[in-house]
């Protein structure tokens, strides 16, 4: 088992750069950066898409400036530490560790979950009688969407009680495709994911290919569905008996406002990854669009509500 040289260096603020491109020079590229200004940064360009970011990652990256990278521990992995060291004139703290499977290690964390009445999320390295459940075979590794988070497991199970067959889905914020998926093997006829990271129709498309799922199924779009542009024409053109929006409260408010001319006749609109203490927000937008809320689901501080369009606004509590 091969052994290797873990080489964390901590930097100066604004002296991330220099240090890369050191490090680059060397030859060394594949590297582990982490920098409290970048995540700062990102939380801030990316703050519509999310109402919660977990304070222990936060504290973890109070004045973090440092970088990680790893050398075989032989001789010339030896040499290439020393002349590192002698480049850069700073601390490179030195630790061994054992090479293990790093890119599969992580897979013993996932194990067939069972979720509301008739499915069964299963890793797709897996091999199980998933009977008398439906399988829905996944890979969790890629994106948001692997079936245990409170929020994708509150509109899995409405998905369970409203899907018919032959229905048209359309899936906002897909992530990995688990919804549009789910929708499929449980009887709808086509479904259209969307999500506004571009690497999701692949994931989508992969995902699908493991349950028996092609695009005669199921359509994959990227693109930001509240800015006018391409996919927000593709999903003008038709109407969809479901309409799935497992996101964020700030884009579920912005979503109620256009929503309504997408969803067909008897349609239900599955609006889902509301932290608690802005589902009041959320109901007044979609009762100020037109939409009853005709359920609503909480877990574990997350709230789900299936919307209908209708003219009075009461809700029924269910547990």
């Amino acid at each position: 088992m091969t052994q290797w040289l873990e080489l964390t260096i901590d930097i100066p603020a604004g002296q991330m750069d220099p240090v890369t491109a050191e490090l680059d020079a060397h030859g060394i590229t594949d590297l582990i950066i982490q920098d409290e200004t970048d995540f700062l940064q990102f939380l801030e360009t990316h703050k519509a898409y999310w109402d919660y970011v977990d304070e222990d990652l936060r504290t973890a990256m109070a004045g973090v400036s440092r970088v990680t990278f790893y050398l075989e521990d032989t001789p010339e992995g030896q040499a290439q530490l020393a002349a590192l060291q002698s480049a850069l004139s700073r601390p490179i703290v030195a630790r061994c560790v054992q090479e293990e499977d790093w890119a599969n290690n992580w897979k013993q964390y996932f194990r067939p979950l069972p979720v509301g009445q008739r499915l069964l999320i299963v890793p797709r390295w897996e091999t199980v009688d998933p009977a008398p459940r439906v399988p829905l075979y996944i890979d969790p590794g890629l994106l948001f969407g692997t079936g245990s988070h409170p929020t994708t497991k509150l509109c899995l199970g409405a998905i369970e009680r409203l899907v018919r067959p032959g229905q048209r889905v359309l899936d906002l914020g897909a992530g990995s495709g688990i919804l549009s998926i789910a929708a499929l093997l449980l009887g709808a006829g086509h479904a259209t994911a969307c999500d506004i990271d571009p690497k999701a129709p692949g994931v989508i498309r992969e995902n699908g290919a493991q349950n028996g799922l092609d695009e005669r199924h199921i359509t994959s779009l990227t693109g930001d569905v509240l800015a006018e542009g391409p996919l927000r024409r593709h999903i003008n053109q038709g109407q969809y008996d479901l309409i799935l929006a497992n996101i964020v409260a700030d884009v579920i408010i912005a979503l109620s406002g256009i929503t309504a001319p997408w969803l067909a006749p008897g349609g239900s609109f599955v609006a889902s990854g509301i932290i608690d203490g802005r589902e009041g927000e959320v109901e007044a937008a979609l009762c100020a669009s037109g939409f009853d809320i005709r359920e609503r689901y909480e877990e574990d501080g997350w709230h789900c509500f299936v919307c209908v369009l209708g003219k009075s606004c009461e809700s029924t509590l269910l547990s």
